[in-house]
């Protein structure tokens, strides 16, 4: 099949306006109809592996989901792995429960700021590849560590003082 300039500017045209899998079927049956992936990549400019993945969707009649949830910025544990070990050593010392314990969260009396120079001081971490403070806090929060000082707990009075309008 000979493709002239009009068809090809169609062809190009349509695939750019499709998406996902209808377009993934528009290519493979433009390529079937031209005669091979090569000279449909080259002809009309495509992905050979879109136009691979079309043919197959083509063939087998299913559709092809995409997997866009793993694309992404990867977490700082992936880049660092011993940075969740390297925190809770730094904080661990610094931390003290509850003292109403009403609950089991750990108080730090550390900043996120402080975590982070400790890590470049102890740990030999440079500050680039470092995360920034604001993750370094959301992961002290994962940790179940919380950045505030803790409150005294303080006695309950166990008897009212007695007030002039209370003498009879």
């Amino acid at each position: 099949m000979e493709l002239t300039e009009d068809l090809k500017t169609t062809y190009i045209a349509t695939a750019q306006q499709l998406k996902g899998s209808d377009r993934r079927l528009f290519m493979a049956r433009i390529t079937k109809a031209i005669g091979s992936q090569r000279r449909a990549a080259a002809l009309l400019g495509w992905n050979r592996g879109t136009i691979r993945k079309g043919t197959l969707e083509l063939e087998t009649g299913l559709c092809i989901e995409d997997n866009f949830s793993a694309r992404g910025r990867k977490s700082a544990e992936e880049h660092l792995p011993h940075l969740l070990e390297h925190i809770t050593a730094i904080v661990d010392p610094q931390s003290q429960t509850d003292a109403t314990f009403n609950s089991t969260r750990l108080y730090a009396r550390l900043s996120a700021a402080q975590v982070r120079r400790t890590l470049i001081e102890r740990y030999d971490y440079t500050d680039a590849e470092l995360p920034t403070e604001e993750t370094i806090r959301v992961k002290l929060n994962g940790l179940n560590y919380r950045l505030r000082s803790v409150e005294k707990s303080r006695p309950k009075k166990k008897f009212q003082r007695p007030t002039p309008s209370s003498k009879s």
